[in-house]
């Protein structure tokens, strides 16, 4: 599996920060993400500043609305967009959610895809003829959903496995995702997670989550992330290496510090088995 110009702990930019980040970018940090279509068409002072970051620290782009497994054609006006956007600021990786998000019109949520062959097959298909216009290999994340897929012939786990390896394509692993899916849909996440193809991991995210009221754990980014999802995280090092892996943090926002010291227990367990440098 290809490897990544990028180390270590990095935090999610969001325009919320860039004040806490006018004295300089801490330590801790040593990557950011965004997602491209929050920054794309971007100008002015904002525009020039997110240049000047992207200039002088490596950034991975984590995509919202690529929908890899829907069933409407690729958009590729925005794909060529995307490209453009992705070459001018030299991203590292590029990342999205294995899920769809678009039929007649874009929705503003990420749906699970039927745990099929045929979804496999489509999900692969897709997912190649994207990286060609991008000219760029597309990461996968497993993703949270609340609903079980409709004519599943094959569980989560396994659907994950094959759509990796029949499109041959490394694996953004989200071990919150995993954490929220286990509780909601009643499976052991450690099993889960060691039985992932470790080799195809090349990006990590935590996150915390929220419970709402009839006591679906909801995948927010809202909170801290809760020490069984710490435990994940190095569970995954301790069978996999070490690999870079990024906070995210959406909003119900705490003061700059307090995610700074989330970035740095990232950067702890990393050290038990090698930073990753």
């Amino acid at each position: 599996m290809q490897s990544f110009n990028i180390c270590g702990g990095g935090l999610g930019l969001r325009r919320e920060f860039l004040p806490a980040l006018e004295a300089g970018v801490p330590d801790a940090i040593r990557f950011f993400e965004v997602s491209p279509e929050n920054w794309m068409d971007v100008g002015g002072n904002p525009g020039k500043l997110f240049r000047r970051y992207t200039e002088q620290h490596p950034f991975v782009a984590h995509g919202l609305s690529l929908s890899i497994g829907g069933p409407a054609p690729l958009d590729r006006t925005f794909l060529q967009r995307l490209k453009v956007f992705l070459d001018e600021h030299d991203f590292v990786l590029y990342t999205e959610h294995l899920s769809y998000c678009s039929d007649a019109g874009h929705h503003y949520d990420l749906y699970p895809i039927p745990f099929t062959g045929e979804a496999v097959r489509h999900v692969a298909e897709r997912l190649r003829m994207a990286q060609d216009i991008l000219e760029r290999p597309i990461a996968l994340e497993n993703a949270s959903y609340y609903v079980q897929p409709p004519l599943a012939e094959m569980d989560e786990l396994a659907f994950i496995n094959a759509v990796l390896a029949e499109a041959d394509c490394p694996l953004h692993l989200d071990v919150n995702n995993i954490y929220v899916n286990s509780l909601n849909h009643h499976y052991n996440a450690a099993e889960f997670l060691k039985g992932l193809c470790g080799e195809r991991i090349v990006y990590g995210h935590v996150a915390g989550h929220d419970q709402d009221k009839s006591g679906m754990i909801i995948d927010t980014h809202g909170q801290a992330a809760c020490q069984p999802v710490w435990e994940l995280l190095d569970l995954a090092y301790q069978n996999f290496g070490v690999f870079p892996t990024l906070l995210e943090r959406d909003f119900n926002m705490p003061p700059f510090a307090g995610l700074l010291t989330e970035v740095e227990q990232i950067a702890r367990l990393q050290q038990r088995y090698g930073d990753g440098s």
